[in-house]
């Protein structure tokens, strides 16, 4: 008789991506993360919420290899020294859409694009034409617009084409930052649901959010980052009914 898949085997069908161990920043005397741990398992979507200035960006930042920090960062099984270069880690499959989306305005949308192949170009990849059509398969708009400059696109065009030159590098871990900033709800709830169902190609997402309920609903899991430290952390669905995030982060009369 076959016995229950146990932990262990569990944990193997889902494969742990990314691991951080006690990740501190710091800018000169002040420390913006304090002894940060999370975890993120390949196809998970895991965020990360909390008030503007308790260290979300700062985070990725330091993911990313943008920032010096201390402490472990372990990813698909490999810690990545201090030294690491940003290039590097892209070529490993780790990309960053940052809060401001960083895009070229007098260039196309396809060139806009093709930039966020140039890391694998440069190693022989030569797969860039068909990357760009799965990109435009995921953001039909940005097809549409292929010629257009891309300053001249709207606000929920622009943070498509962030996602999605991010994607040309195909990334094994999308790391988000705030994709919602300055978007209309409508538009929120398209980015949301692309985020979604990017899931379903396999890429592990971290997901940097202020706006906790359109990001708990489409997380797997959840940490709260208040002045530098996790205070919460948990499935989504728990952090949604804990009266702790509710009372802060989704009470209508809250705070944040």
């Amino acid at each position: 008789m076959s016995q229950p898949a146990g932990i262990d085997e569990i944990e193997e069908a889902r494969p742990l991506v990314l691991e951080v161990r006690d990740l501190s920043v710091s800018y000169g005397k002040e420390e913006a993360l304090h002894h940060v741990n999370l975890k993120i398992n390949k196809g998970e979507i895991v965020t990360v919420i909390g008030p503007n200035g308790a260290g979300k960006t700062t985070l990725l930042c330091a993911l990313m290899g943008l920032l010096p920090a201390s402490g472990e960062v372990i990813y698909l099984g490999e810690r990545q020294g201090a030294a690491r270069q940003v290039e590097k880690r892209v070529r490993q499959g780790i990309t960053l859409v940052p809060e401001k989306r960083e895009l070229f305005g007098e260039m196309s949308v396809a060139d806009n694009l093709l930039l966020g192949a140039f890391d694998r170009y440069r190693v022989g990849h030569r797969d860039e034409l068909e990357t760009m059509d799965q990109v435009f398969d995921i953001f039909p708009r940005l097809r549409e617009r292929h010629e257009q400059m891309a300053g001249t696109l709207s606000g929920g065009e622009r943070q498509m084409l962030a996602m999605g030159r991010a994607l040309m590098a195909k990334p094994k871990l999308l790391m988000l930052d705030e994709p919602s900033l300055g978007l209309a709800p409508l538009i929120i709830k398209d980015i949301f649901r692309t985020v979604a169902e990017l899931k379903k190609t396999g890429v592990s997402i971290l997901l940097v959010e202020q706006n906790a309920r359109a990001a708990l609903h489409v997380a797997d899991y959840g940490y709260v980052l208040e002045t530098g430290e996790v205070s919460l952390e948990g499935p989504s669905s728990d952090l949604a009914s804990d009266a702790r995030v509710i009372e802060s982060y989704l009470g209508l009369g809250g705070r944040h």
